[in-house]
């Protein structure tokens, strides 16, 4: 049996929304680009509803499956949606995630706290 979902695999090997934005609503990231690990998200913002999301990455696969993953909960929720979003929420859409790399999850959700950062607190 494998250590990595089915679910965690396909967002690995088949990213969804993984790319670059331009001229975003709002962007967050979490660590440094060049520097290691990073994750980079964008969305667009129509009314107060995630209507496109995207990420670009550089880590490990599991790092690449959260970002995936993290957006395809972002799209069609409301700001005050996302910001109720925990690392279990992000765990579970994966079907799991090894306990060793269980910082990925909070990874890819620090990137999502420093983009809600960016919005007014009425969003």
């Amino acid at each position: 049996m494998s250590r990595f979902s089915e679910t965690l695999m396909d967002h690995f090997q088949s990213p969804r929304n993984r790319g670059r934005m331009e001229t975003p609503d709002a962007a967050g990231l979490a660590g440094v680009p060049g520097q290691g690990r990073h994750l980079a998200l964008a969305v667009r913002i129509v009314g107060d509803q995630i209507v496109q999301a995207k990420f670009d990455a550089n880590g490990c696969g599991v790092t690449i499956a959260c970002g995936s993953a993290l957006t395809e909960l972002l799209i069609g929720r409301t700001i005050s949606a996302c910001r109720e979003l925990t690392t279990a929420d992000l765990i579970e859409a994966l079907d799991g995630v090894p306990p060793e790399r269980g910082d990925c999850p909070a990874f890819a959700l620090s990137a999502l706290h420093s983009l809600l950062q960016t919005l007014n607190p009425e969003n």
